[in-house]
């Protein structure tokens, strides 16, 4: 009988990259690979490169568990994934991470970016706005994990401090800051007052490419010496910060572990991200059948440019499996020392709360406590430490803080060519709409942005009859 180039493993719903609509969608193993085939009626075959780990794409399911869902929701369900955000009832993970964007502003125009943002675009939202939606999150979560103030660039906001200072009373866990550096590099003074936000605050620092050329692509400009100033205050301030790093290949994907290096000998950096580009918003000079990075190519390239850590260091974050990868490593005496393989995946997926900030679990500290007395010596660490395993661990034992642990996460963000719906309801990664929706970072880049929510309504419309037409 003839056989099939492939092996079939699973079934889904995605999008038509080209008009958005639902359609139906397998998912298939083939030559080593992970691909989504799907066919829309107006646009014709798509295969989607999905991942390049077959292995480490079969074992995300294993890291799944029983949803954790917000405290209320906000929207009803209507029209089916993802035509309904804001939660709806239907999304099965609460936010780990509500990003707040207090300005559509910035001082940069690039190349990439999900948001449109410009100097010219847009508007600053008001104090009152960004309170009230503070209050919606926080009405959502009860003490959210991780708020990330965010923009465009959110320090050319005239109101910025002001906006702080009302984040900073409200009873959140962990304040972010996403800023491409700019004004931390030119003002120390600027600098000096944001460290005033800590303990539980951290810089979401820009900070792509070592090369000038790469730069210009993804940003419009070399911003080298920029990205070295900020980091020389933010050192001189020990202000935790992490490096984000965009990703496009053969751009930069060549320097992961150039650039990993380098954030092990900076003091103040206690971690990097690493986001594959989402292909939304304005995405010029990339093509998406050559530029794409999947989450597992990624993984590999950590592997295989650094000679610290290993496939059992990398693994999935079981509140997003799916789009969340995370790995966590001790800094002593200026060497790196993995922790994340002596992990029993049982305590993510059993003891411990389904969130990206593991917090206040005693069952996943003694664990880590084990892990820290099999790698380094028993009388270098204290047995009582808390909150460890965290967004930003800390550690509470003599001799050991912050400066201490290093994390690497890759987060996907998931865009048209790969939509998996089945991954998109345990999104936990939320945008605050400026009308109080909680929507997915994905989605509200897809369909809930500015001008984008007109053509959203022609898809409603048109799911609605089509559901009309199903009743009859």
């Amino acid at each position: 009988m003839p056989e099939r180039p492939y092996t079939y493993y699973d079934f889904t719903l995605s999008l038509c990259s080209t008009c958005l609509r639902r359609v139906d969608a397998k998912i298939v193993f083939e030559n080593g690979n992970v691909y989504m085939l799907k066919t829309c009626s107006r646009h014709g075959f798509e295969k989607v490169l999905i991942a390049t780990d077959i292995e480490y794409y079969k074992n995300i399911r294993n890291y799944n568990k029983p949803s954790e869902t917000p405290l209320k929701f906000n929207t009803k369900t209507h029209y089916g994934c993802p035509y309904d955000c804001g939660l709806c009832q239907d999304h099965e993970q609460h936010s780990c991470l509500t990003v707040i964007e207090i300005t559509d502003r910035c001082n940069l125009s690039c190349p990439t970016c999900y948001a449109m943002s410009s100097p010219h675009y847009g508007r600053h939202r008001t104090v009152e706005e960004v309170e009230k939606m503070l209050d919606i999150i926080v009405a959502n979560e009860g003490e959210p994990d991780v708020v990330q103030i965010s923009g465009g660039e959110p320090t050319v906001h005239p109101d910025f401090f002001a906006i702080m200072d009302i984040a900073k009373s409200k009873p959140i866990r962990h304040l972010m800051l996403n800023t491409n550096g700019i004004r931390i590099a030119k003002d120390f003074e600027f600098a000096k007052k944001l460290a005033g936000y800590a303990p539980d605050f951290e810089i979401y620092l820009q900070f792509d490419s070592f090369k000038p050329e790469a730069l210009q692509h993804l940003r419009g400009e070399d911003l080298t010496a920029t990205r070295m100033k900020a980091l020389e205050h933010l050192n001189a301030l020990n202000l935790s910060t992490t490096l984000v790093v965009t990703l496009q290949k053969g751009v930069n994907d060549d320097e992961i572990g150039k650039i990993i290096e380098f954030a092990l000998k900076q003091k103040c950096v206690r971690g990097v991200t690493f986001q594959p580009t989402q292909i939304a918003g304005r995405v010029e000079n990339f093509n998406p059948a050559t530029d794409r990075l999947t989450l597992t190519e990624v993984r590999q390239n950590i592997l295989d440019q650094t000679n610290i850590f290993t496939a059992k260091d990398l693994i999935p974050v079981p509140c997003n499996p799916d789009a969340l990868v995370m790995g966590y490593a001790l800094k002593l005496a200026g060497q790196t020392f993995p922790l994340t393989r002596y992990i029993d995946p049982s305590h993510l997926l059993d003891n411990s709360r389904n969130t990206i900030v593991y917090e206040q679990d005693q069952a996943l500290h003694e664990q880590m406590i084990n892990i820290f007395s099999t790698g380094i010596s028993v009388d270098r660490v204290e047995e009582n430490m808390k909150q460890l395993l965290c967004c930003l661990p800390q550690i509470e034992a003599p001799g050991l803080g912050y400066e201490n642990l290093f994390r690497i996460i890759i987060m996907r963000f998931i865009d048209a060519y790969d939509f998996d719906v089945r991954a998109i309801k345990k999104s936990c990664v939320h945008i605050i709409h400026k009308d109080g929706r909680i929507i997915p970072f994905e989605t509200m880049n897809l369909f809930y942005r500015d001008d984008k929510e007109a053509y959203l309504k022609e898809l409603q419309q048109e799911r609605q009859q089509e559901m009309f037409t199903i009743k009859k």
